[in-house]
C-alpha cells in the first residue's frame, strides 16, 4: 500500500510541474501576442501616415520588441527548469515519465516567440 501512495505522489508532483508550466505557457503567450501586437499597429499606424516623429515610434516599438524578448526567454527558462525538475524526479525513482503535452506545447510556442521576433526584427516571414 505504501508504494501505491508514494507513486501516486509523484504522480501528482508531476502534474503540479505541467500545470505550473501551462501557466507559463499562458504569461508567455500574452506577453509574445502583446507585444507583436503593439509593434505591428504603431507600425501600420506609422506607414499610413497617421502617426509621426521619432518619439512616436521608438516607444512603441521598443515596448513590443520588450514583451516579446521577454515572453520568449521567459518560456525558455520555464522549459529549462520542467526539464531539470522531471530529470530529478525521473533519477529519484529510477523511472522514465512519458513527454508532457504540455512540455511539446511550450517547446512551440517558443517556436512561435522566435519567429515573432525575427520578424519583427528583420521583416521576414509571414507576419
Amino acid at each position: 500500500m505504501a508504494d501505491i501512495s508514494t507513486d501516486l505522489a509523484y504522480e501528482r508532483t508531476r502534474f503540479a510541474a505541467d500545470r505550473t508550466l501551462m501557466a507559463w505557457i499562458r504569461t508567455s503567450l500574452s506577453m509574445i501576442s502583446f507585444g507583436f501586437t503593439i509593434y505591428k499597429f504603431f507600425q501600420y499606424l506609422r506607414e499610413s501616415n497617421v502617426l509621426s516623429g521619432e518619439l512616436v515610434y521608438h516607444g512603441p516599438r521598443n515596448l513590443g520588441l520588450t514583451l516579446v524578448i521577454l515572453g520568449t526567454v521567459f518560456l525558455l527558462f520555464a522549459i529549462a527548469e520542467y526539464f531539470l525538475f522531471q530529470r530529478r524526479l525521473s533519477n529519484e525513482l529510477n523511472k522514465k515519465f512519458p513527454i508532457s503535452t504540455a512540455l511539446i506545447a511550450a517547446f512551440l510556442m517558443s517556436v512561435i516567440g522566435i519567429l515573432a521576433l525575427v520578424n519583427l526584427l528583420f521583416r521576414v516571414g509571414p507576419f
